[in-house]
């Protein structure tokens, strides 16, 4: 006999050994691509409007990498009763902490640039924003592998 899980109870969703991380990730993960995206747009079109759009978005996706972390962490900690890293795990270990450090990186660029108020000081972020957003990326590619989303069959 089979066991049905209500999808919507909240003892479900709250307390699923590895549901937190798989639901949180997206947020960083879409609010930082975004932030990329407006802050190439603004650089574009020299639009201060856009530039706070892009910071703002930015500094959002920073601060909620924090519990992503941890999610992560309690994931291989309950899911995987924390077995060694190694293989995609370890990978996606190392990748997903790279892409934490820049995007907060990245946000302490525009924060300093902003707060000097110098566009020359700004002409590094678009290479260091496009070599997070590979991390991130790839970060995201091989969750989704340890989720089971990318697995075939």
């Amino acid at each position: 006999m089979a066991v049905t899980v209500n999808p919507f109870d909240p003892k479900t969703v709250l307390l699923a050994k590895h549901a937190q991380h798989v639901v949180l990730v997206h947020f960083p993960i879409a609010l930082f691509l975004t932030s990329v995206g407006f802050d190439f747009v603004a650089r574009w079109k020299k639009s201060a409007t856009l530039a706070t759009v892009a910071h703002y978005n930015l500094m959002i996706a920073a601060i909620a990498t924090v519990p992503v972390v941890i999610t992560g962490l309690l994931a291989w900690r309950w899911q995987l009763e924390g077995h060694r890293f190694s293989g995609i795990l370890l990978d996606h270990l190392v990748l997903g902490v790279t892409s934490t450090v820049l995007i907060w990186v990245v946000w302490w660029m525009h924060a300093q640039a902003r707060r000097k108020n110098d566009a020359s000081a700004s002409r590094l972020i678009p290479a260091v924003e496009l070599v997070a957003a590979l991390a991130v990326a790839v970060t995201a590619h091989l969750g989704g592998f340890l989720s089971g989303v990318n697995v075939p069959g």
